[in-house]
């Protein structure tokens, strides 16, 4: 956050300062720069880059930065007016909707202005990010023989073994297929699974960017209520045999947003109940690598004890690392894994190599252990920290389960509470929270908040956090 506000400011400061040079006037050196701003040779760096990409600057390796010449600007306003008929023609019939809303997912992946305290966030502060590693690593990958050249479009088939022995016995590289990210995974899933229109049986509360997936490509999203020990099986049941589906989407582990981990009783009825009802479970296991350091045993995922195909296995890798490192994976058996592999192949041809290649460098590294013991002492800090500052400042905050993994709290609003108005009075307090309503494909049952903990810089952000949720539910009208 600190090197992206340099490289703003210097980048201002330079811009007023162009009018002190002639057009084609070379620009003071990158060492002067450093010097005279006292700022990294990266910052400098980064911000004549934004110059130049604004056409203000022009860039000569070895030379130096010039003023580049004016452009002029001739362009005429033209008239779009004509794209609200296009765009709406039809929209009533539609199967497959053109217009998304993708307000549940932007929500976590907005920026909140300076000051503000990020507890919306989804992913991992850059504090906890193993960006040394992540650096070595792509570097390493870079001077691979061939790194640059196309790779298999199933993925490489290291990466694609080293997928498999983290799923479990019985999955096999053959069944695995690298993918951009979990996202990605999702969206080619339920595509292979579903035709428009059918209904598909989600968690109630679940993670909006599935739904958004789901709605995008034309499903119908069925909630079936989870509780601490995850999706309920007799409302499980019930919900295949009211809607007639074929598809449930569900994370076993950590469940986004209320942190559930199912019960090992229950593994094994929701793979019975889908077998039964003739439907495939999509098994969302995004959270493996975020553990805290006092979960104990992990349970294995559902497709490593799944001989008949039902399980169609979703995992990333970009979660425990970065939100740049898109690199997943999709594992299935039996004639679905043909279907998957066309959608992929489809809509993204393959996952670049570099990518690739640098996910094996880092995984195949003494600092990816070490990162992940880390990142999980460092998540049970950050949870312990948060849970206590709500006890003492918002013990009006219901905390139902306390996870052992992922990276954010459910909270229950007391009853009566605008969620509404609760999330625009925290932003104005400084702090930024995520509403409750986008999680549920129906009417929810009451107000909540997902507050995150892992996009924050540390435990005093967020006891500071905290305060200022206070103080923005105490501007509620009572």
């Amino acid at each position: 956050m600190q090197e992206r506000s340099s490289v703003a400011e210097l980048a201002s400061t330079l811009k007023r300062e162009l009018n002190r040079y002639s057009v084609g006037e070379k620009l003071p050196s990158s060492r002067v720069l450093v010097e005279r701003y006292r700022v990294s040779p990266v910052t400098v760096s980064r911000a004549l880059a934004q110059l130049a990409a604004e056409g203000l600057v022009v860039t000569r390796p070895g030379a130096g930065a010039f003023r580049a010449e004016p452009r002029a600007d001739t362009s005429v306003p033209g008239d779009t007016s004509w794209q609200e008929v296009a765009l709406s023609a039809d929209a009533a019939t539609e199967l497959v909707p053109r217009a998304v809303d993708a307000s549940g997912v932007l929500v976590t992946l907005a920026a909140p202005p300076p000051g503000v305290i990020e507890f919306n966030g989804g992913y991992l502060h850059p504090s906890l990010q193993p960006e040394q590693a992540m650096a070595a690593a792509l570097a390493r990958a870079g001077r691979r023989p061939g790194a640059w050249g196309r790779p298999p479009s199933d993925g490489l088939p290291e990466l694609r073994e080293w997928f498999a022995r983290g799923i479990g016995s019985g999955v096999t590289a053959a069944e695995v297929l690298v993918t951009a990210g979990g996202q990605s995974a999702l969206a080619t899933a339920l595509r292979a699974l579903a035709p428009p229109g059918a209904p598909v049986l989600v968690e109630s509360p679940t993670y909006p960017g599935m739904l958004a997936i789901a709605r995008a490509a034309g499903l119908r999203p069925v909630p079936v209520p989870v509780d601490p020990q995850g999706v309920r099986p007799e409302l499980l049941a019930a919900a295949f045999r009211a809607t007639g589906a074929r598809v449930l989407v569900c994370q076993p582990l950590f469940q986004n947003p209320t942190g559930a981990v199912l019960a090992p009783e229950r593994s094994a009825e929701v793979l019975r109940i889908a077998r039964a009802a003739g439907a495939f479970v999509i098994e969302d296991d995004f959270a493996r690598r975020l553990v805290h350091d006092d979960a104990g045993p992990l349970p294995a995922p559902l497709a490593a004890d799944d001989p008949d195909g039902v399980v169609v296995h979703v995992c990333s890798l970009t979660k425990a690392t970065s939100p740049s490192l898109r690199v997943g994976a999709l594992a299935a058996r039996g004639p679905v894994l043909e279907r998957l592999r066309a959608i992929h192949v489809v809509d993204t041809f393959f996952v670049p190599r570099p990518l690739q290649e640098a996910a094996l460098e880092l995984v195949g590294s003494p600092a990816w252990s070490r990162h992940l013991r880390a990142v999980a002492a460092e998540l049970k800090t950050r949870r312990d920290t948060m849970t206590a500052a709500l006890r003492l400042h918002l013990p009006e905050l219901a905390l139902p389960h306390i996870p052992s993994g992922g990276h954010h709290l459910w909270l229950r609003l007391p009853d009566g509470t605008d969620e509404s108005a609760l999330v625009p009075a925290a932003l104005r307090a400084g702090v930024a929270v995520a509403p409750g309503r986008p999680y549920f494909s129906a009417e929810p049952p009451a107000g909540h908040l997902r507050l995150s903990f892992a996009s924050v810089a540390g435990p005093p952000e967020i006891a500071e956090g905290v305060r200022r949720l206070r103080t923005a539910c105490d501007e509620l009208p009572g």
